[in-house]
């Protein structure tokens, strides 16, 4: 790859990320209320992801031996236990990850 090629590369990724900034700006700009539709996005897409990435986390586990899935269940409990408790998404899912490591690598 040439030195040429690649600041080409980098300008171009640097104006397609620029654009996708500006855009929404650009699309709704006079506009003093969201359209209902963004407005039901925004408030339904956070669950939407969050659903997915744990149906991609636990598609793996084995049911089949305990220590397949012990330590994901134990994790899932951690995160959903300290989510009702301090309501902090954050906080939830990086003690959760903690603790599914440590059991990982200490325990099972």
């Amino acid at each position: 790859m040439t030195d040429l090629h690649l600041w080409l590369l980098i300008a171009v990724i640097a104006l397609v990320t620029a654009g996708l900034r500006f855009l929404p700006f650009a699309v709704f700009r006079g506009e003093g209320r969201t359209p209902r539709l963004i407005d039901k996005l925004g408030r339904l897409l956070p669950y939407a992801v969050m659903g997915m990435l744990v149906v991609y986390c636990l598609k793996d586990v084995e049911v089949i031996r305990v220590g397949g899935f012990l330590p994901e269940l134990i994790a899932c409990l951690v995160v959903g236990g300290l989510y009702v408790w301090k309501r902090n998404t954050l906080i939830s899912i990086v003690v959760g990850t903690v603790c599914y490591m440590l059991l990982v690598q200490l325990v099972f």
